[in-house]
């Protein structure tokens, strides 16, 4: 998924969509996402920090409304950790693991999704980060 990009800084650069189809793939990739975690509808709507009714239709995929910066830098974060999961695990925990129980550095015996729910764009950073380097990125 592309997003649109100003600076060198991931969380700086990402800009605001409000082209439709733009719009329409990262909202698809976003629900896609949350299929694979079996997310809640109340845990993806926290997640993504949109009311249970805006996540019911973008999930059925009527939504026309806009993304914001917060909206687009959260989507980014998402599909970056679905990816890093993906060329690390293989197997049950490719998908089952942001639902998971962990005692990893950041939460406290808590899954990411709750460490993620709790904590906003910041907590999806660290764990990104911590997706990333399991894989040997940082």
């Amino acid at each position: 998924m592309v997003l649109a990009t100003r600076h060198t800084n991931e969380i700086d650069r990402i800009v605001p969509i409000n082209e439709r189809k733009q719009i329409a793939v990262i909202v698809k990739a976003i629900t896609r996402v949350a299929d694979a975690w079996s997310l809640s509808n109340t845990e993806a709507a926290t997640l993504f920090d949109v009311p249970p009714a805006t996540w019911s239709r973008m999930k059925a995929g009527t939504y026309r409304g806009k993304l914001d910066q917060d909206k687009v830098t959260r989507a980014s974060l998402l599909v970056g950790i679905f990816k890093g999961l993906r060329l690390l695990f293989n197997g049950p925990l490719t998908y089952g693991w942001p639902k998971m129980e962990n005692s990893g550095p950041h939460f406290a015996n808590q899954s990411p999704v709750v460490y993620m729910m709790a904590g906003g764009i910041p907590a999806m950073m660290r764990v990104r980060q911590h997706i990333d380097a399991l894989r040997g990125g940082l």
